[in-house]
Formats: structure tokens, sequence, C-alpha cells
């Protein structure tokens, strides 16, 4: 009867199957909406240059996840994966390229120092009885200190035979993706083959039960932790081959898009639950979000908002499946198949709709006739960059340009992300505002090998070809804010100096024209200087603790606006009286605070007209035209006599 039934429906197993596979596998199911709904509003996306920049921008994602699946299996969690993987990338740099250790033995330190993270994690959880998030809390906090320490927070050069990592295989499989792959079929092997794996499950599933059964938990939950720090450093290595240096401050947040992938794969954070082949759909999802978005020209804030509505809707799939699939089902109703069936098509249309309508209100037509140009920015949360942007669209529109903007968020790889984007898409030239100068150069010779000509804006680029940098003089700004402070004090006094971002030109340049204004002026006595990433929040902190120190400081020299408007905060009721503030970039908020009196000066950028002259030379540098190979915009001292010029 059985053989019967069958003859009688050739072909429904495969049909069934196919339907039964997508049911089972929500995961797998919202990737394959992705695909087809970024592929029906791009024509950029579904190619194999595009394809293959997906699964490189996955590919450090999916082998923390990796890691953290161990984990989330045991009912754990791991919170320094990111820090582990910067620190494992910056103790390779530093064996190798300061102390000469050899590459081979410097890679075994890195894993190590990986493995060694872990056990610190599960030796407190499991013997220190810390609750798993408290436990790698810390180590994500000593972990990030430790690489900051360690390359004294400076981007440090990887050495070129680990580089060849971040390149490609026969001139088209990127080693990235590669590596991903197999350690993707070795957390599979694990999980699926051996007794470490099986101990996972039954962890997760009833620890107490697993431990009655005889199950030694303690030296199991070590051996899992360890797993997961041996992937992260793995990442880290990765990572920092694709940037071709190792940055103490990579992987910032990617523990969360870690816990994510696997979460989004089908793993549940109570435990017992999980696959490595989950979590590498989840990663990939991830990787097809932002790649996507980014070709749509959608915003770089709404592209966020809707990354997470996404995943949200990812997840809540696998629940309601999981829910639909422990309903039983009558002979002839197929109710739970029914449901689940209309829960997918459901959220098929929701996604859909979310993708488009944010391309459609804030992308142009891929098949638009307009010249394109892509501006990579670092960060669109400070209002210098914010107002390079400005410039750039105000420029962008006189001239009839199709201008799709990115913010890196200060992350040096997704930036190098984005730029992957622009060069695999069909963009005329590209802007580029660097993260980090050392870590950009890779993507410019990326773009360089496409024919596609690339912009330097405020920031210069270390390596690879830029048609032109448009920038502000920063050495002539640094020199000309050490003056102004050195005449204020009398040519004496003791002063601290907040630093910007380590790693960048303009930090380095502003730095160089400080040391340089000061020589002049050997009664000037530099107290401290540290770093505070030209974030305000970071100033009004650093500032903070320098005057526990300093009590007795006399002025501050900030690289930027938003560092000096922090030290104001901190100096309370000194600012501007007792303690002169100077800052740099002539930002609105800053002008405000010279107005006032609580600033005393600010060396100003026009960080609009950088914007506008970017554009205009990447349009040009398109059409094939000579174009200078810099272009330096002045910068003047804003103090109260003449602020109202620049408000």
């Amino acid at each position: 009867m059985a053989t019967d039934t069958l003859k009688s429906k050739p072909g429904t197993s495969g049909a069934a199957g196919l339907r039964r596979l997508l049911l089972d596998n929500g995961a797998l199911t919202a990737l394959i909406v992705l695909v087809i709904a970024l592929s029906a509003l791009s024509g950029d996306f579904l190619t194999t240059d595009n394809l293959l920049n997906i699964g490189v921008q996955a590919a450090v994602t999916a082998i923390l996840a990796f890691g953290v699946t161990f984990v989330i299996v045991a009912a754990g969690i791991d919170l320094s994966v990111g820090s582990v993987a910067a620190l494992s990338a910056t103790v390779l740099a530093w064996s190798a390229t300061q102390h000469g250790v050899p590459v081979v033995l410097a890679v075994v330190l890195a894993v190590a120092t990986g493995i060694v993270a872990g056990l610190v994690n599960g030796f407190l959880i499991a013997y220190g009885k810390l609750p798993p998030f408290i436990a790698t809390l810390a180590m994500l906090s000593v972990g990030r200190g430790l690489a900051l320490v360690i390359s004294d927070g400076s981007p440090i050069p990887f050495p070129d035979s680990v580089s060849h990592l971040g390149d490609t295989l026969g001139g088209w499989l990127p080693v990235p993706v590669l590596v991903m792959v197999v350690m993707g079929l070795i957390a599979a092997v694990i999980l699926g083959r051996t007794y470490i794996g099986r101990a996972m499950y039954a962890i997760g599933g009833n620890e107490e039960a697993a431990r009655l059964s005889g199950l030694r938990v303690k030296k199991q939950k070590l051996v899992i932790y360890a797993l997961s720090g041996l992937f992260a450093a793995a990442a880290g290595i990765v990572l920092a081959s694709r940037l071709s240096s190792a940055q103490p401050q990579a992987a910032d947040g990617y523990e969360l898009d870690a816990i994510a992938a696997v979460v989004i794969g089908g793993a549940s954070l109570a435990g017992g639950t999980g696959k490595a082949s989950g979590t590498l759909i989840g990663a990939l999802i991830l990787a097809v979000l932002r790649n996507g978005l980014n070709l749509l020209s959608v915003s770089a804030f709404w592209q966020q908002v809707v990354i997470g509505v996404v995943i949200a809707l990812a997840v809540l799939l696998d629940t309601l499946r999981r829910k639909a699939g422990a309903t039983p089902v009558t002979s002839g109703g197929g109710g739970g198949k029914g449901r689940q069936a209309a829960t997918y098509g459901l959220a098929a249309v929701v996604t859909v709709a979310i993708v488009g309508a944010t391309s459609f209100l804030h992308g142009g037509s891929s098949a638009s006739d307009k010249p394109k140009v892509g501006l990579s920015l670092s960060t669109l949360n400070n209002p210098f960059f914010v107002q390079i942007r400005a410039g750039a669209q105000a420029e962008a529109k006189r001239l009839g340009v199709d201008l799709t903007v990115t913010d890196a968020q200060n992350d040096a790889s997704q930036q190098a992300n984005q730029m992957q984007n622009f060069t695999s898409s069909s963009l005329d030239a590209i802007v580029l505002n660097p993260v980090d100068s050392a870590a950009a150069s890779n993507s410019v010779g990326a773009a360089n090998k496409a024919g596609m000509p690339v912009v330097a804006v405020d920031r210069g680029v270390e390596k690879g070809k830029v048609a032109t940098l448009v920038a502000s003089d920063n050495v002539a700004g640094g020199v000309l804010s050490a003056k102004t402070m050195a005449e204020k004090l009398g040519g004496k006094g003791k002063i601290v100096i907040l630093q910007g971002q380590a790693g960048t030109s303009a930090a380095r340049e502003r730095a160089e024209g400080f040391a340089k204004g000061l020589k002049e002026y050997p009664g000037i006595k530099v107290l401290a200087q540290q770093p505070a990433d030209f974030d305000r929040t970071k100033g009004l902190d650093v500032m903070s603790n320098l005057l526990q120190a300093h009590p007795d400081v006399q002025g501050v020299i900030a690289a930027n606006d938003e560092m000096a408007l922090g030290a104001v905060k901190a100096l309370g009721s000194k600012a501007g009286k007792s303690v002169p503030v100077i800052g740099f970039d002539g930002e609105a908020d800053g002008i405000k605070a010279v107005e006032a009196g609580t600033m005393y000066a600010s060396v100003a950028q026009q960080p609009r007209e950088l914007g506008e002259i970017a554009v205009r030379n990447a349009v040009n540098a398109a059409d094939g035209k000579k174009i200078a190979p810099a272009v330096k915009v002045p910068v003047k001292v804003v103090t109260s006599k003449n602020a109202a010029d620049f408000s």
C-alpha cells in the first residue's frame, strides 16, 4: 500500500521535502525572502562579485558566532568575543612586527591568547560561580584594555604573510570565505560528532541532570569557553588581515552581532538547541541586510532601524515555527503547517515592504542616468562630519549627482565592508573619509583595481592611490592653536592636550602642529596628553580624570570642538575664566561656546566646503579631468572678537 501511494503521487516527496525544509528552518526562509526582495530592488545585488562580498562581510561575524554557538547551546553567554578578537590580533601584530617573533609563533601566541581568555571565562563561571554575563562582561573590558595597552592605542601593521588571509585565491575566491567555511565545518563536527558536543547539549538541556548522570560539568565548561576564545582569535586574525593592521578598537560591538546570528539561526538562549548551519545562515542574514541597504542607498540612520526590525522578525518567525510545530496536526487538516505557511507568507510581505519602502523613500533608481558617487563617512555622530555630508549633498544636488552616504560608526571593518559594496556596485567615484588611514588602504587598492577613482576628505590614506586629498591644513591649524594658547597664558603655564582618535591622519597632523607650535614657548609645560577619540562624552570623562591628577591645570588644547566642549563641562566654572579651552573645527556648538566665553577659541575649518569640494573633484575624476593631488582648505582662529562672523 505504501508503494502504491508513492507511485500515485510522483514528485510529491520532493515537493513535500522542500516545503518541510522551509517550514522547519525559519532563518533559511527569511534569508531566501531577503535575497529575492533585494534582487528585485537592486540590479547590483545578485552579481557574482557582490555575493562574494557578502561572504567576506559575513566571515568575521560567522566565525565569532560559531564559537558563541557552543556557549549558547550550553545555556551560557559570551560577551567578550569582540574584545578577545581584537586582543589576539594585537598580540600577533605586536609580537611579529615590533619584537621580531617568527610569524608562525606569533600566530600560535595569538590563538593561545584567545584560548587563555576563554579559559579564564570558564574558570570564573564554573569554579568562581560568577554568572556568565558578569564574567564575560569583565573579560570584555580586560581584553579591550590589554589591546589598548599593548598597542599604545594605535594600529599596528600586520605581517604581510598573514595579511594574505584577506586576499583571494585564484583571483576570485576570498580567503575569509574559505576560512569561514572551514571553521563552520569544524564547529559542525564538534557539535554533532564529538563527546564535548553532546556534553554541550546535555548541559544546556538540564545542567543538574547532566551532572547527576556523571558528566563533569565544570571541566566541560572550561573546554566550551576555551573553544569560544579560540574561534574569537581566528576571527580577529581574519579581520586584521582584511585591514592589514591590528586595530585595538576593532570588533567593538561584534559580540552582539555574533549572539544575534546564533539566535536568528534557531538557537535558544535557554540552551539545549542550536546548529552551526543555522548560525551561518544568521550571519548571512545580517550581511545581506547591510549589503543590500547600502546598495539601495538607504539612509545610514534608517539602516539601523531596518536591521533591528528584520532581526526581530526572524526570531519571531522561529518562535512561531516552534509553537506551530508543537501543535498536533490531524490527518486531514494540516492546520499546523497551514498556520506556519501563513506566518511565513506574512513575514515575506512585511520584509519586502520594509526594505522596499525604505529603498523608494531614501534611495534613487539603479537605472538612473545621473552620475553616481558614494560617500563613506567615518561617523555621523559628530556635527563636523554631518556638515561634510550637508556640503556634499548640496553640491551633489547642484551637479545632478546621485549621492549615496554611509556611516561607518567609527568602525574600520564596517567601513571596509561599505567600501567593498561601493566597489562592486555601479558607482562612478567614491569619496572616502577614513576611520583609520592605514586600515583604509586595502579598500582604496580594491577601488583602484576596479578603475573607480577615490577622493579622500579630511583624512588621508597611507597606501593606495587617491585622486586627491581634500583637507584642512591640520598641521598649520595645530600650530595656530598652540600659539594662541601660549599667547593667552603669557608664554608660561601648565596645560593638558586632548588627542583625537589614534590612527587617523587628522589626529596625527594636529598633534604634530601642537608640538611644533609649543616648541617656541619653553615656558609652557604639557602635564598630560590623552586620547578622547574626537568624542564629547570621552572628552568629559578624560578631562574629569586628568583634573584629579592635575588640579593646577591652566589651559586645555583639544584636537576638536567636541572634546573641548566635554572639557568645558568637566572644568565647570573654571572654563573660560581661570582655564582657557581651545578647540578645533569651528563647529556650531563650539562657536556658541566661544561667544558665551566658556571656550576661549576654536581653530575653524570649513566642513561644508570640504564636502562640496570633495564631491566636485570626485565628479571631475570620474570624467577623466585633471585635478590637483591635494586641496588645502584654510583654517582660522575664532575668538570672541570674530565669532559672529562664523555663527
